[in-house]
Parts: structure tokens; C-alpha cells; sequence
């Protein structure tokens, strides 16, 4: 069990829980961003359906629906970026598919478990009743019929056909992700998640997954209240977070928390290694040691570009001009994937840091950390277009620094000995 979990102390408990069968209804896995939590929530769900111990060379039908996430007692649902993993997982099939290396099948099923994981999250069932269902199944059927040319089991096509097979499937997983896939979870799929829960189940337990369970609206929040208050029977619920804090009182107190912890730098190296099997000896010899960065490596605009642009936004409101927001939504490809708006903003939160030398920068600090926070909920749990965002954010900033007689000049732009 949870084999396949690397460097997580957290998967010891749920073993021991889960054989001793005191394994609650409700669980929580909180820890950072990519620790292993959504990997572990599906590892979960499989042990609870298998037929037999649980172990992952099971072959029951169970464990081969969920190995391959097309379980029906499998309901995954939430913001998540999963284009970086998709990117990453292509490449590492293509590169072991030109070397015929013996970690061929593994990289195989990796790169179909990534595209899944996203696909997965556009299940009828939870999309009943929005009318985005009918515009996003024609590339969802696209996606499954390309993925069957190259299910475990078949022969590999040749290397340039194989790359126009992957290339396909990203691109469409680009758009699917990009067009269709709500920054937090509506309280339309809620409902629906609720009806499905509590249908009776021929097969054992079913699981249901909330990533990133803190980006919801008040009104899914409060939905999702009401299930847990009342459980249904023989359904697990596993929520994911990375901010703990940001969770309802109400919700964490019916909930089981297991936590994740940072793995160390060597271990993110091994994970590196060893699941996406990446070798620095054909990449120009560059190492990583943090997964977040090495994921960040397969974006469309480099994280360094992102922060320079917020750089220049907050310089160009402490000088009195308003930014240019057309030309900053071009440099960074239009916050897509939406992940490129959060380094934006924490490209603002260091650019704003050198406020905090002085009593009365701390003070104007304060207030604009504030408003950057609002600016992300607004684009992560209200779906908010980043343009408006930024316009927004914008006008804010730049009215606290009127009502403080451009302060941010005095305490942001260099001054001429700096300038030397």
C-alpha cells in the first residue's frame, strides 16, 4: 500500500488506519503544493475498492479501473493545474520511448494518469445541469480516443508518431483545462456530488475528491457542510488542501486531518528521479531540487519573466502611471495556465517587500499584502478574468498611494546613490 507515495510519514497512519478498519468518513490532506496529497487521495480509493489485501500488484477489476481513473465509485472534482504534470509526464514518455529504456511502461502509465487526472474532474455526473457540458464533451471523447492508442497493452507507435499523439492530447488538455475548468468548485456540482453519494453502491466503497477543497464560494462551502454533517453510507470523502487555515472551523471539525510535510531537497530530487525520471545528462545538465520548479520548467512563460513584469507594474503605479495591463496579460500568455497569475502575485509580494524598512512602509505594506490576497481569491475561488484583476488591483494600489502622498515613490524607486 501506498508504494508509490514517496518520502510521506503520513501514509504509515492511513495504512494502519485502513487495516484496522477505524479509517473515518470524512478525511483532510493538508500539506504543501506538490507533496504527494492528490497521488495519496487516489491511492486511497483504490485500496478502499479492492477485492482483496489492497497491495498495488492487486489485478482485481477495482484496482485496474482506479490504476486506470476510470472507476465508477471515483468522483474527482477542483481546481487543479495539471497541464505542468501532463507536459512533464509527455516528456518523459517520448525520451524513454527513443531509448528503449526499461522504464518505458512506467512513464506510459504515468503520462495517461496525468492526462486522467484532469479528465477525470469533467465527469457528466458532476457537470449536470451546466451548460458547459455539451461544449466540453466533444474534447473529452477526443482526448479518450487518442489515449486508446496507446493504453497499456498496445504496441508504442514509432517515436514521430507518438509525438504527434501526445502533442494532441496536451493541446487538447490545454484548452479542456484552460476553457472549461472552474478555479474553484461550483455549488452546482456539490448538489450533484451529493445525489451520486447518496445512490446505493453495488461495489464496495465509494470515494469522493475535493482538491484544493479551500477554494470554494461560501455557498459550495455551506453545501458541502450539509453532506459531511449527515454522511452518506459507504462513501469516503478525502479533501486536499494546501492551506489549512483558509478551511471552514465547521468543516475541519468533521474531518479526520493527515498531514503531508516539505519533502527536503533531496528527496524532491529523488521524486524527481524516480517518477518522472528525468536526467540532467540530456537537459543541459540542469538539476532540480524542488518539484514546484521543476514543473514550473514546462510552462509557456518562464516564472522569472512573470515576476519581472509584476515588477514593472508596481514600479510604474509608484511612479504615478497607471500599467499597462493589455501588454503584461501578452508577456505572460494571458495567466494560462492560471498558475502564471499566482507567481504574478507573488512577484508583487517581494516587489512590495522593501516597504517594510520603515514604521510607515510596514503600515502601506500591510494594506497592499490585503489587496494582493483579495486579487487572488477574486481570480482562484470567484473565477475572476486576471485582466479584471489586475485593473482592479491596480486602481487600489494606486489609491493607497494617493491617500498617502505617493509614498511609494519615496519608499520603492531607487534613490541616486542606488541608481550609482
Amino acid at each position: 500500500m501506498f508504494e508509490n507515495i514517496l518520502n510521506q510519514s503520513a501514509t504509515s497512519l492511513l495504512r494502519e488506519d485502513i487495516e484496522k478498519k477505524r479509517l473515518p468518513g470524512s478525511i483532510l490532506f493538508s500539506g504543501p503544493v506538490s507533496s504527494g496529497k492528490l497521488s495519496a487521495a487516489l491511492e486511497t480509493a483504490r485500496i478502499l475498492s479492492c477485492a482483496n489485501s489492497g497491495e498495488w500488484n492487486c489485478n482485481c477489476s477495482s484496482c485496474r479501473q482506479n490504476k486506470a481513473l476510470v472507476s465508477p465509485s471515483l468522483l474527482v472534482l477542483g481546481a487543479g493545474n495539471r497541464t505542468l504534470e501532463i507536459a512533464a509526464a509527455k516528456k518523459s514518455l517520448l525520451s524513454q520511448n527513443v531509448q528503449n529504456t526499461k522504464h518505458l511502461e512506467a512513464s506510459r502509465y504515468f503520462f495517461i494518469r496525468a492526462v486522467r487526472k484532469l479528465t477525470v474532474r469533467f465527469s457528466p455526473v458532476l457537470w449536470e445541469g451546466d451548460d458547459k457540458l455539451q461544449k466540453f464533451s466533444p474534447l473529452v471523447q477526443e482526448i479518450e480516443e487518442e489515449l486508446e492508442q496507446i493504453e497499456p497493452g498496445r504496441i508504442l507507435p514509432e517515436d514521430e508518431e507518438l509525438s504527434k499523439i501526445t502533442e494532441k492530447i496536451e493541446k487538447a488538455c490545454a484548452k479542456l483545462e484552460g476553457c472549461f475548468l472552474y478555479g474553484s468548485v461550483p455549488v452546482l456540482q456539490i448538489r450533484n456530488l451529493s445525489s451520486w453519494a447518496h445512490l446505493a453502491s453495488s461495489s464496495g466503497k465509494k470515494v469522493l475528491i475535493i482538491e484544493n477543497a479551500d477554494l470554494m464560494a461560501d455557498s459550495a462551502r455551506n453545501a458541502l457542510l450539509k453532506i459531511l454533517e449527515e454522511p452518506p453510507r459507504d462513501v469516503v470523502f478525502i479533501l486536499t488542501t494546501s492551506r489549512r487555515g483558509a478551511m471552514l472551523p465547521t468543516i475541519l471539525s468533521r474531518v479526520r486531518t493527515y498531514v503531508f510535510f516539505e519533502r527536503t531537497a533531496q528527496q524532491q530530487k529523488n521524486v524527481i528521479d524516480r517518477i518522472f525520471h528525468y536526467e540532467p545528462q540530456f537537459n543541459g545538465g540542469k538539476e532540480f531540487d524542488s518539484i514546484n520548479v521543476f514543473l514550473q520548467s514546462f510552462l509557456s512563460v518562464k516564472p522569472e519573466l512573470v515576476k519581472s513584469c509584476a515588477a514593472d507594474f508596481f514600479s510604474c503605479i509608484a511612479q504615478g502611471h497607471v500599467p499597462d495591463i493589455q501588454k503584461i496579460m501578452s508577456q505572460c500568455s494571458s495567466f494560462e495556465p492560471r498558475v502564471l497569475f499566482r507567481i504574478f502575485i507573488l512577484g508583487l509580494i517581494e516587489a512590495q517587500e522593501k516597504l517594510k524598512l520603515s514604521a510607515a512602509g510596514s503600515e502601506i505594506s500591510f494594506e497592499i499584502l490585503g489587496l494582493l490576497k483579495s486579487s487572488l481569491s477574486n481570480a482562484e475561488t470567484f473565477n475572476q478574468n486576471p485582466a479584471a484583476c489586475l485593473e482592479e488591483l491596480a486602481r487600489s494600489i494606486m489609491h493607497v498611494n494617493y491617500m498617502n502622498n505617493g509614498i511609494l515613490r519615496e519608499l520603492i524607486l531607487p534613490g541616486p546613490q542606488e541608481k550609482k
